[in-house]
């Protein structure tokens, strides 16, 4: 179920979802989502048997998330909260995060509405940069993290400062997708801007995975 105004699950998601498959998790991983949305990547860890807690700054998809858990038999502790506020001290196994990436031509405003879940600043990176400084904190030793962003904004930039942290840092999967709704209403912006060439059809999504060493 998705409520409106709720960010439905698009490729962002299932790329993620596959790296996710990837993750060998501990018993009774302690997880996190973070930017749930419909809750579809908690739901996919819960699946798992880890304890996952998630997390999303709109009440609409709080409650999306804690109805889908209930229709899928499954025990998910949700939050409503600015991304890792209501989870400050403690820590996880695995974090995901799928969060606002693109970049907006009103990038001096906070977004507002729906449009919290993509739009992301000048540069895309209104709560990347967040997610690099504070998700560190989070993780066990050993725990990782796992994110995913357009090449729109930056993931060298979000490698690096994920290493800069201590984390061994790098892009593990890529897909390109057709220009969405969002990319396709500021396409005349994002080339001139030089964020897109002129040749280029379709947008690259990444997956950055991120380990803090034992």
């Amino acid at each position: 179920m998705v409520l409106p105004g709720v960010y439905a699950p698009q490729e962002d998601t299932a790329l993620l979802a596959g790296a996710l498959s990837d993750e060998s998790l501990p018993p009774a991983a302690a997880v996190l989502d973070v930017g749930t949305g419909s809750g579809a990547l908690a739901l996919t860890a819960a699946r798992r048997g880890a304890r996952v807690t998630a997390v999303d700054v709109s009440w609409r998809a709080v409650c999306a998330a804690r109805v889908n858990a209930v229709r899928a038999g499954l025990r998910i502790r949700v939050r409503h909260g600015n991304l890792f506020t209501p989870v400050r001290g403690e820590s996880f196994d695995l974090v995901l995060a799928n969060p606002p990436y693109v970049p907006a031509p009103a990038g001096g405003r906070r977004p507002r509405g729906a449009a919290r879940a993509w739009d992301a600043g000048h540069d895309g990176r209104l709560v990347l940069d967040r997610i690099c400084r504070e998700a560190p904190a989070l993780l066990r030793p050993g725990g990782v993290l796992l994110l995913v962003q357009s090449a729109l904004s930056d993931p060298g930039r979000t490698v690096g400062q994920l290493r800069e942290a201590g984390l061994k840092a790098a892009v593990t999967r890529r897909q390109r997708i057709a220009f969405g709704p969002v990319v396709r209403g500021r396409e005349r912006w994002l080339r001139q801007r030089g964020l897109l060439s002129l040749a280029e059809n379709e947008e690259e999504l990444v997956v950055v995975r991120a380990e803090l060493p034992v």
